[in-house]
């Protein structure tokens, strides 16, 4: 009971309040961010892309612009050690600063603060049943398998944390994920490489 309550009402409620809070406190990090990535490099400030949403709906996701301004395949996943990533770009990735724009997602309820991370159309027809059922929830600023080795993980057992996340949902784990967030963004992420999935 407990859990369909928080789901239903006190999740979208704190993803409100913390999306409201973390504006007002990350204001001068979005204006230096904006500012560096300008200054640095030709091309807007924001990088704007389709994602895929709870029950399949595309939305448009925010983020800080990190690479250079030029044409790539959507489907390229970027390492921490690609040649396109601007200098400031890399600084902005390793604290996942790029990432803040989304909390205006939040704002706007396309995501939550914690979900599986939004997938890109294009990689729907490659879901597996664990990856559809990540689409039963709105995708996240961080989530399970972004505590639990991130890009380190294939896209298969990534979907293996969303499903579990998915089917686990609750205040506790949502907390956890969080503070292991915060953690990643101190240490890096090489040091909560993957581990086994236990449902």
């Amino acid at each position: 009971m407990f859990v369909n309550m928080y789901k239903l009402f006190f999740k979208p409620f704190i993803d409100l309040v913390l999306a409201l809070f973390a504006i007002a406190i990350l204001l001068p990090v979005f204006l230096i961010s904006a500012i560096l990535i300008k200054i640095t490099s030709s091309g807007p400030v924001f990088f704007i892309q389709d994602r895929v949403g709870k029950k399949g709906r595309i939305f448009d996701l925010y983020k800080f612009r990190t690479m250079f301004n030029k044409k790539r395949s959507v489907n390229q996943e970027i390492f921490k050690d690609n040649i396109e990533v601007t200098k400031v770009g890399y600084f902005l990735r390793r604290l996942k600063i790029d990432e803040l724009p989304q909390i205006f997602n939040i704002l706007k309820g396309d995501m939550s603060i914690v979900g599986p991370r939004p997938c890109l159309p294009s990689q729907i027809p490659d879901l597996d049943e664990n990856g559809t059922v990540r689409l039963l929830v709105k995708p996240g600023l961080t989530g399970l398998a972004q505590v639990n080795g991130n890009i380190y993980l294939s896209w298969r057992e990534r979907w293996e944390y969303d499903r579990k996340y998915v089917e686990n949902i609750s205040f506790l784990m949502d907390v956890k994920i969080i503070l292991k967030t915060v953690g990643i963004v101190i240490v890096g992420e090489e040091k909560f490489l993957k581990k086994p999935v236990e449902r």
